[in-house]
């Protein structure tokens, strides 16, 4: 018998994804989030889209290869960051805390970059992601543990891949000891 979307949709994933309850993205005093988006994001990206993303949002995403735009300094800063301490960390734009570290499980940066670029959002492996801070809602929808809308998991014949927004995971980090 054929698997129908629908049942696809709803089915949870397997280890090492920790699912999350939709209650997870109730409304809180900043649609999805007790808090805005940080005043200063990384990389240059639009405050007014992150805040609009992160927290008014469900299904929708900044625009395919946006990570890529000139007049963004993401391409600079990641590759600098990557050569410097071997991976780089993207925190949450609202709370800060750290979500994703890449690249990791055996990727070169180049390899992060390409797989990311051939998707056109950033894209994440399961080594890469704080499971502490990071949710799978039924659906595939990833959500911070405070309510930040930020991407879905889109898995392949590789396994899961997180397809994350840039502007869900600009953020700063919320002290120094996690940089």
């Amino acid at each position: 018998m054929p698997i129908s979307l629908k049942n696809l949709l709803r089915k949870p994933y397997g280890p090492p994804v920790v699912m999350g309850k939709e209650k997870i993205m109730s409304k809180k005093s900043n649609g999805t989030s007790a808090v805005p988006v940080q005043e200063n994001l990384r990389w240059g990206v639009d405050r007014d889209m992150a805040d609009r993303i992160c927290n008014h949002n469900r299904h929708f995403a900044e625009l395919s290869r946006y990570f890529l735009d000139p007049n963004l300094t993401f391409l600079a800063e990641s590759r600098a960051e990557v050569e410097r301490n071997g991976a780089m960390t993207f925190y949450d734009s609202n709370t800060g805390k750290p979500l994703f570290t890449a690249p990791k499980g055996g990727r070169t940066y180049d390899e992060f970059l390409s797989e990311s670029t051939a998707h056109g959002w950033p894209s994440f492996r399961d080594d890469e992601v704080d499971w502490r801070y990071v949710r799978v809602l039924r659906g595939g929808e990833c959500v911070s543990v405070d309510g930040t809308h930020l991407g879905h998991n889109l898995p392949d014949k590789k396994g899961n891949r997180y397809c994350i927004n840039l502007v869900s995971v600009a953020g700063r980090p919320i002290n120094n000891d996690e940089t």
